[in-house]
């Protein structure tokens, strides 16, 4: 058997084969060799068998056995081999014997296995080869020989334990266990005493008298003391800590609801600052709105008052009087109006101008913006510096001609009706400001040359880059397919020029047209509900949950729910103060709607948006009547169709039935 090699046998036998192919074998009688080699001959002859090689002799490691031997005379030890070159065994001559020979097992053995009593099938079998040395599981050694054979161990792989990816040590190399153990060692002394023949100074001896005596109770009674006297001055040192913390936080509490009393003062008074300064200098619509509002209101009380003080011809000629107050006023806002418009205008253009002029923008995928000039930004720059240049006012001659210069030079690139009409009349303005005119009765002159060339920039031929700016596509046929007609005013105007409720059915007038009747005859002003509406929207799309109702609402929509359904007041406190009122969610898990909404001051909504349980924060009787109002406000939105999508479904099917 070679070294490595597992076998077992009988403790008496002289050798076995291996534990995988033989159990343990015993005889009492062992042939020769030539008895095999004659055995093998015979039982080649009668099964026709054709070997590759015949047997010829066996051979010990390092000797030739002789034909007239046993085996047994030849046991080799543990580390020694018996080779044969082809040996067959007939289990009938030589019973529980076998002989370890070379042999190379292939990859893959095919098995014949008796399914029936008549039938066969061949079944492939693939050899698995060891990976791994076996393990020693003990075994014995033949007395005889005094070879060692090991027990056999199991042919299946053992299952690897998963990686932790951590080190892991045993309990014996990570703990000390340590004993500890206290000794007292012997330390001998003496005392010296004055005897006879001696003398001990007694100069640095102490005289100890005993104290007195005192018992366990005595002992824990006075402990008891102590810890009394020190929680005393504990207790005295925690509350005047909290004392002073109490009062550091008042102090602060006091400070903040100063400086929040200062903060609303200031911006109340801010307020009426801007306001008045509107009123005084308006320029825009809203400002224009706040305007005749105040009028109405105005109008109404002196209306009051006269009815109240006077009657019969005196009543008439008051209100006469009125009636001409009334319209310098509305003179007066008239003339402010179109030096307002006249400003507005010129920034509009401006605006429009810097729009086309600026460069391509994109954010890159690190967060850093991008910009790229292109021949047609940088075309729209060029003329919009010369348009610039051109409206200035109050530039010496020199420099105006120069300007002119430039802008000709400009035109005569495009050679048209409306470049020929810039150049004769900068080519008359030079030929005037030579003559010495003077610059009032150049205006004219200046503002038609200024209108032509801000009609050469709006051209896209001229200008490429307007074209994705202006309102009126250059193709005249794009129009039709989204123009209505105004029934006020009679002009046919794009969609983007009416006001749509969300209950409207139909194209009712146009925004100029309904801003003539308001300031005619209601002089309502809808800024409160446009800021009211503003910062709604705003507030929704800060929680970024894909809200859409708060999109469709319209002002108009707005206007009624807070005049109609909340009476222009907050729900707690009943402020009617519009500027500092604002709409939130009531229940700030669900999206916004006219049924999920509430109406509160600014410190109200923020101290709402903090509540976890609503139930658990306000009275019944305040909930049941937020409730009424969401079922109004239900019925009123339900006729639109826009917006009925978004009902809860058991509110549908009431509208259906």
């Amino acid at each position: 058997m070679e070294n490595g090699e597992q076998g077992a046998c009988e403790p008496d036998g002289p050798f076995s084969a291996s534990p995988e192919n033989a159990s343990p074998v015993t005889a009492t009688s062992y042939p020769t060799s030539l008895e095999l080699k004659n055995s093998e001959r015979e039982k080649e002859t009668s099964q026709d068998a054709v070997l590759s090689e015949n047997v010829t002799n066996s051979t010990v490691t390092g000797s030739i056995i002789e034909d007239n031997k046993t085996l047994m005379w030849s046991v080799a030890t543990f580390n020694e081999t018996i080779q044969c070159e082809q040996l067959h065994l007939d289990l009938g001559h030589f019973p529980r014997k076998a002989v370890q020979q070379d042999y190379c097992m292939p990859d893959v053995i095919t098995v014949r296995v008796q399914t029936d009593p008549d039938t066969f099938q061949d079944v492939a079998v693939k050899i698995e080869r060891p990976t791994f040395r076996k393990p020693f599981l003990g075994g014995f050694k033949n007395r005889i020989t005094g070879v060692e054979f090991h027990n056999a161990g199991s042919q299946t792989i053992p299952k690897k334990r998963p990686e932790k990816g951590t080190t892991l040590f045993c309990r014996e190399t990570q703990t000390v266990f340590q004993k500890n153990k206290r000794q007292q060692t012997a330390n001998p002394t003496s005392t010296q005493m004055t005897k006879v023949g001696l003398y001990v100074s007694s100069v640095t001896d102490k005289l100890i008298t005993p104290g007195k005596y005192f018992t366990a109770e005595e002992y824990h009674k006075r402990r008891l003391e102590a810890v009394i006297v020190l929680q005393k001055y504990f207790r005295r040192w925690h509350a005047r800590n909290l004392v002073q913390k109490l009062k550091e936080e008042k102090r602060l509490r006091l400070a903040w609801e100063a400086q929040e009393e200062l903060k609303k003062k200031k911006e109340k008074e801010d307020k009426v600052r801007r306001e008045r300064e509107r009123r005084l200098n308006p320029k825009t619509k809203e400002d224009f709105e706040l305007l005749y509002h105040a009028l109405e209101s105005w109008r109404q009380e002196e209306i009051e008052r006269i009815n109240a003080t006077l009657t019969g011809a005196e009543r008439k000629a008051a209100l006469c009087g009125l009636l001409e107050e009334e319209a310098q006023l509305i003179a007066s806002i008239g003339r402010h109006k179109l030096n307002a418009d006249e400003e507005n205008q010129h920034k509009a253009v401006l605006y429009f101008l810097s729009k086309c002029a600026q460069p391509k923008r994109w954010k890159a995928y690190d967060g850093k913006t991008t910009e790229m000039d292109t021949p047609y930004t940088l075309r729209a720059r060029e003329l919009l510096e010369i348009y610039r240049s051109v409206s200035m006012n109050d530039i010496p001659q020199d420099e105006r001609v120069d300007v002119l210069l430039t802008l000709r030079r400009t035109v005569e690139e495009h050679a048209c009706e409306l470049t020929k009409e810039i150049v004769e009349l900068i080519d008359r303005e030079v030929d005037l400001m030579s003559r010495e005119v003077k610059e009032c009765n150049l205006e004219g002159l200046r503002k038609r040359i200024c209108t032509l060339f801000l009609q050469y920039i709006k051209t896209p031929k001229f200008n490429p880059e307007v074209a994705k700016i202006l309102k009126v596509p250059p193709d005249p046929l794009k129009l039709y397919k989204n123009v209505n007609f105004c029934h006020s005013c009679e002009n046919y105007l794009p969609s983007t020029e009416f006001p749509v409720p969300a209950n409207s059915h139909t194209i009712g007038r146009c925004h100029l047209c309904c801003k003539l009747d308001n300031e005619a005859r209601q002089r309502e002003s809808f800024l409160k509900y446009r800021l009211i509406l503003e910062n709604l929207r705003k507030s929704e799309a800060d929680y970024q949950d894909d809200t859409k109702i708060v999109f469709l609402v319209q002002l108009q929509d707005l206007q009624y729910m807070i005049e109609n359904i909340w009476g222009c007041q907050s729900a707690l406190s009943a402020c009617s103060d519009l500027y500092d009122l604002v709409m939130v969610r009531w229940d700030k898990q669900q999206e916004w709607s006219p049924w999920n909404t509430v109406l509160l001051t600014k410190d109200e909504a923020d101290a709402h948006l903090k509540l976890c349980n609503l139930q658990e924060a306000y009275e019944a009787a305040f909930i049941h009547r937020i409730k009424q109002k969401h079922i109004r406000a239900k019925k009123y939105f339900a006729q639109i169709p826009a917006i009925t999508s978004f009902l809860p479904r058991s509110n549908k099917q009431t509208n259906a039935r």
